[in-house]
């Protein structure tokens, strides 16, 4: 299939009709020759007295070529492009920020490997983010660690791979000892603002109580719910300890409610692994679909076939000339 860009220009093609019905003839002033008894000359050759003015006449074969040439160049001025087939494009229809706790409580060795070996709760965090991140490919995922404040990690991304090694990287006490829960839900309230997607949603991953924010927790949710961010919250840590190891599973549970996500509880490696599964079933992958045809030019065909059929003529031509020197020879 052939568009053309400019297609107003074909009204160029009518210019040469116009400049031969409105233009006068082109005169070209000579040098004469007096030639003396005129009149007997004419009687002489039989020729007819004419004005000085000649106009030249163009053998059809020009008229030809230099039609052709002009159809070509306004073509050309045209733009014809070739229409490629549709092709779709997917991208994500959602924005998925993961708030993790680095605070020191999370050294706390008291989950176990698939091979029962024991480690600590960040190490049992970063293998099932790592599980969860690769099955969210289409969506784009951004990375906070928080201590005592928050900071961006990855910003949205669609690289999976530059996300992992970004989470691999974040070390337990790398942001604080302490826990700013609140001031993380306002720092990922101030991400989705320069976003685009509407639909936003932040998982917080924590093992302990609030102990240095600025913006208490639940009044940060009310804020994310106004910028429609629905929050999911991960408690790693055990409900029955005490001081700031002490899981405050009433504020998760509120956070939850107030922007219409849920909020989970995980003592082992297989409780965290099922709440990252219902969370994919509560927020499947989105899609956007975006659908173009690819252009590509072709403004170059019609001066292509001008020059093939004017170096064809001029071959003709030439051959002809010399068939007829040729014949007169012989």
């Amino acid at each position: 299939m052939i568009e053309f860009a400019y297609p107003w220009s074909f009204v160029l093609l009518l210019l040469p009709v116009l400049v031969v019905w409105l233009a006068p003839a082109y005169k070209e002033k000579k040098h004469s020759v007096q030639v003396p008894y005129f009149a007997r000359l004419v009687d002489v050759t039989g020729e007819t007295p004419q004005s000085g003015a000649v106009i030249l006449n163009r053998r059809n074969t020009q008229r030809f070529i230099v039609a052709f040439a002009w159809l070509c160049l306004v073509t050309a001025m045209a733009k014809p492009e070739i229409i490629g087939e549709p092709v779709v494009q997917q991208k994500s229809a959602r924005d998925l920020m993961i708030a993790v706790d680095l605070s020191g409580s999370m050294a706390v060795e008291d989950f176990t490997t698939r091979d029962d070996k024991v480690v600590n709760r960040l190490i049992a965090v970063k293998q099932v983010l790592a599980e969860f991140a690769q099955g969210r490919e289409s969506d784009r995922l951004g990375l906070i660690l928080f201590g005592d404040a928050p900071y961006l990690q990855a910003p949205f991304t669609g690289d999976i791979d530059t996300w992992l090694t970004l989470l691999k990287e974040s070390e337990i006490g790398m942001a604080g000892q302490s826990t700013a829960f609140g001031d993380a839900i306002g720092l990922a309230i101030g991400v989705f603002e320069n976003t685009q997607t509407k639909n936003r949603v932040l998982i917080v991953l924590t093992d302990g109580n609030d102990t240095s924010s600025r913006v208490p927790p639940v009044d940060a949710a009310k804020v994310a719910a106004a910028y429609d961010i629905k929050i999911y919250a991960i408690a790693v840590g055990d409900p029955t300890a005490v001081g700031e190891e002490k899981v405050d599973l009433a504020v998760l549970d509120e956070i939850a409610k107030v922007t219409g996500g849920r909020s989970f509880q995980a003592l082992n490696r297989d409780e965290l692994q099922r709440a990252y599964r219902e969370i994919d079933v509560l927020e499947p992958q989105l899609f956007d679909s975006q659908s173009f045809r690819p252009k590509t030019s072709a403004h170059y065909y019609p001066v292509a076939l001008f020059f093939t059929v004017y170096l064809l003529s001029l071959f003709i031509v030439n051959l002809n000339f010399r068939l007829k020197i040729r014949g007169r020879q012989q």
